[in-house]
């Protein structure tokens, strides 16, 4: 387990660059976290994240960016949670997690999570796990790329925002 404090009017970017558990504390008011990260799963890899974002003060802000690709027989999970505690008023926070699968043997399952102690908060989340849209790999393979090129330029436009 990776755990990080974020005390009083401090800002910080986290990278959550390989599997596992974070915990991302916004302790101080005026606290600001931005999480960002990215990966690539091939072969038979299982990748878990599991990233926390708890916001126990008032007045705090963080932004979670999670994006993934799943190829061969990989498989990924990613869970996300944001906790605003009781008291950590004027709390605003947002989660993403999103997923792009290549290949029909490889799994991905998002989970995206709210759990709010507080009134006064403006939070939310999104996911999505999907695949490459062929009129996408179309339109490139029609300005002279291979498919196989096309698909990684797709790939790394996709996940070009968390790199």
């Amino acid at each position: 387990m990776t755990r990080f404090k974020i005390h009083k009017n401090e800002n910080s970017t986290i990278r959550v660059d390989k599997p596992g558990k974070y915990i991302v504390e916004l302790v101080g008011e005026g606290a600001h976290a931005e999480i960002i990260g990215g990966f690539r799963g091939k072969g038979k890899e299982k990748i878990e994240i599991d990233i926390e974002v708890r916001h126990m003060a008032p007045n705090t802000t963080a932004n979670t960016h999670i994006r993934g690709v799943v190829d061969d027989s990989s498989s990924a999970k990613v869970n996300g949670m944001i906790k605003v505690f009781k008291g950590a008023q004027k709390t605003n926070s947002f989660l993403v997690e999103r997923i792009l699968i290549l290949s029909d043997k490889a799994r991905a399952e998002t989970i995206p999570n709210l759990e709010i102690e507080a009134d006064d908060v403006k939070c939310s989340h999104a996911a999505a796990v999907g695949k490459i849209d062929e009129e996408q790999v179309f339109y490139l393979m029609s300005r002279g790329l291979r498919r196989a090129q096309a698909y990684e330029m797709i790939v790394e436009g996709f996940l070009a925002p968390v790199g």
